[in-house]
């Protein structure tokens, strides 16, 4: 499948939803929102439609504010656009196989299960697909789809850091700019436009951090009374796991987060060279091999004994790698 296919199908169909996963990342919403202005500017009917509401920062970027946030997907649709999702289940909305679906991700282990469906784990963000998509309809990038596309690029590559950046990921950031978005704008929005809560929670976090495996790894947790001490939210929480990267002794980090509902969410991040994929999908999660996660129905400390020993063994499979990227 190609960005022409997918092109070809939505060109064929008038009125559309679009969706991405549960708990929206800047991907998540560029991917949505840039595919979306596309479709309106050739005329098509287009509702979004997300399970979660987006983190803070992203809320004032165009046309957020008329994101719909519901559990399910009802009414009349020619078909649903799923973004970002390795599986049906991951947007977290009921009644989508009800519809046409068409989707496209670049997440390794994609089940396949639209009816129409493009994986590309080249792509470093689903949003360098769009941009293909996008130009397959020959829709011209306003400065509305730029920044969109740029959203999902800068976030999804940490600042252009992860992932597997290539010439494509640049000269889509150069459309960008020739587009006249002055990128500085929507990175301070996305990366710097946080409360003095969260300013509060990282020196918390970072002095809570527990080093492990001759420092190669960094274990980080929150909870909601450390959230309520700091006067953060969650959203506060929003980059927070890559923040012992910038240290050189640590290749990977686990963040904890335990839940009301019992359970615990696992966000994980690792440099070039340890899969820290490959453990989240041993307890049901998945995502990309230095940047993935999980939600595990055990408590905090039965998930930590389980999570990081595997972690470790991550860690000591990947050093030789790691000695030759270093």
């Amino acid at each position: 499948m190609s960005a022409a296919a997918v092109a070809a199908a939505l060109r064929e169909r008038q009125s559309f939803v679009l969706t991405s996963h549960a708990r929206p990342d800047g991907d998540a919403l560029g991917s949505q929102m840039a595919l979306a202005f596309a479709l309106r500017a050739l005329g098509k009917q287009v509702r979004l439609i997300d399970r979660d509401p987006m983190p803070a920062p992203y809320r004032h970027l165009p046309g957020v504010s008329g994101i719909e946030y519901a559990p399910a997907v009802s009414g009349p649709a020619d078909a649903v656009v799923t973004l970002e999702c390795s599986d049906v289940k991951r947007a977290g909305l009921a009644g989508l196989e009800n519809y046409f679906l068409i989707n496209i991700d670049h997440h390794l282990g994609n089940e396949m299960y639209g009816h129409v469906n493009w994986f590309d784990a080249g792509a470093a963000a689903c949003a360098e697909m769009v941009a293909d998509v996008v130009d397959a309809l020959g829709v011209p990038w306003t400065k509305e789809i730029a920044t969109h596309l740029y959203l999902g690029i800068a976030t999804d590559t940490g600042g252009f850091r992860h992932g597997p950046v290539s010439p494509r990921t640049f000269e889509i950031c150069r459309r960008v700019a020739e587009t006249g978005v002055d990128t500085s704008r929507p990175s301070r929005q996305i990366f710097d436009s946080f409360g003095i809560g969260r300013v509060k929670l990282t020196g918390r976090m970072l002095s809570n951090m527990e080093l492990r495996h001759d420092s190669r790894l960094a274990v980080l947790e929150f909870d909601d009374a450390l959230l309520a001490e700091c006067g953060a939210t969650v959203d506060d929480t929003e980059g927070l796991v890559n923040l012992p990267l910038g240290a050189n002794e640590v290749t990977a980090v686990a963040l904890f987060k335990s839940q009301a509902d019992g359970t615990c969410r696992v966000s994980l991040r690792s440099k070039p060279g340890v899969d820290v994929r490959a453990v989240a999908t041993r307890w049901g999660g998945g995502g990309h091999t230095n940047a993935a996660g999980c939600t595990i129905a055990a408590p905090l400390d039965t998930v930590k004994r389980n999570i990081l020993p595997a972690l470790e063994a991550a860690i000591d499979a990947a050093t030789p790698q790691l000695a030759v990227n270093n």
